[in-house]
């Protein structure tokens, strides 16, 4: 099927508006401002393209229109004028750039869920929806936390800067979520024009990566850069070549990134040697190792796997962790027990697709296959991602 300048548009600013927004925010300062520029390109876009045709480089073309709109709104200040003018396509940002800009938006005077959203929508270009995919509440309250965000920011006056020494350790964990978050919209999107995003993928091992080398001596940075990179190594066996989702117990583990894999645990664990009360991020990637390691589906280590859970539920106690920790108990106590851990996550997790599929394996495995089938069409009604609704319309067509 041959694509419009409208389905070409979304793409490009998919695959570049939030890169396009913060090379502006770094020389501007001014987030509202940065994005204003780019969407008067984007609408300067979808007046032209369906009469002028796409052009060759609809990337660099949208940076030069917001390039130019940028010296039109800001002639009076020469300053600026002189920051843009050097700005080049495709951007070559200092290698700092982006991180300092993450570091701005989880400002401590900003409210916690106001610096995640706010770097995700500005720093990494997620939609308002993505947002509210991955935070599972409303797209009103995300749009309005960072409206609320950008304006603190602009009245304290907080610099564009990195945080000194003794700034970091309360300007990491927050710098952490976000870039997990950036991560798992990556691994599995939360939207319907794409099954997953190698580029946010590779955004969140970038980040993560340079914040290792910034802060070598934080496990959990660390943790989180082993934990990216034992998921990456199984991307080959994800996805069948038209794009359906293979789940991990029927993925070919000979297409895995063992090298990758080995690399990815011998961090972890010379990490793990350093520091005896591993974090959030290390127990998961923990977890991750266990599923790369394993010859087989059947060989998974799920006694392992259920401990190192546990561990995980003391340290972040949420409906979410406990929903994963449940696959763990049905290999180790069977799915009656599994069953009963996922019903009592209903009603905090009623909107959560992967609640009503994991209840639906859970509830196949009891015999129950009436109400599996229910939570299965529950989550397709749910899930906005296209390779996981195909699988539950084919789970659901099966005889």
């Amino acid at each position: 099927m041959t694509s419009t300048p409208a389905d070409e548009l979304a793409r490009v600013v998919r695959d570049h508006a939030g890169r396009l927004a913060a090379s502006l925010v770094s020389l501007l300062g001014d987030f509202s401002a940065a994005e204003d520029l780019v969407q008067d390109a984007v609408e300067t876009a979808l007046r032209r393209w369906p009469e002028e045709g796409v052009p060759d480089r609809p990337d660099g073309w949208l940076f030069t229109v917001a390039r130019r709109r940028g010296l039109d709104l800001l002639r009076r200040q020469q300053n600026y004028r002189s920051k843009l003018a050097e700005l080049q396509w495709p951007v070559q940002p200092a290698p700092d750039d982006r991180l300092r800009l993450v570091f701005t938006c989880c400002h401590p005077a900003l409210a916690r869920e106001a610096q995640i959203a706010l770097t995700l929508r500005v720093v990494c270009g997620l939609t308002t929806a993505q947002l509210a995919a991955a935070f599972l509440v409303p797209e009103t309250t995300v749009a309005q936390r960072v409206t609320r965000a950008k304006r603190k920011i602009a009245q304290a006056g907080i610099p564009y800067r990195l945080p000194r020494d003794d700034e970091l350790p309360e300007r990491l964990g927050e710098v952490l979520t976000v870039i997990y978050l950036l991560f798992n919209e990556g691994y599995l999107s939360s939207t319907r024009d794409r099954p997953h995003s190698r580029d946010l993928v590779d955004d969140a091992e970038w980040l993560t990566a340079l914040l290792a080398g910034l802060l070598p001596a934080e496990p959990e940075v660390t943790g989180l850069l082993a934990l990216i990179r034992l998921h990456r190594s199984r991307a080959a066996a994800r996805f069948t070549p038209d794009g359906q989702l293979i789940l991990l117990p029927d993925q070919d583990r000979s297409t895995w990134d063992h090298a990758a894999i080995a690399a990815a645990t011998g961090l972890l664990t010379r990490t793990a040697r350093r520091h005896r009360s591993p974090g959030p991020y290390q127990l998961q990637a923990a977890i991750a190792a266990c599923h790369c390691e394993a010859a087989s589906w059947a060989e998974t280590d799920w006694h392992q796997i259920l401990v190192l859970y546990d561990l995980l539920l003391r340290l972040q106690p949420s409906a979410v962790t406990r929903l994963h920790r449940a696959v763990a108990v049905r290999y180790v106590e069977g799915a009656e027990a599994a069953l009963a851990e996922v019903d009592a996550l209903r009603n905090e997790l009623g909107s959560y697709p992967l609640l009503h599929a994991t209840r639906a394996e859970l509830l196949r495995a009891t015999g129950d296959h009436a109400r599996a089938r229910e939570a299965d069409q529950r989550a397709l009604e749910l899930t906005n991602n296209p390779a996981q609704a195909e699988l539950l319309h084919q789970r659901l067509v099966r005889p």
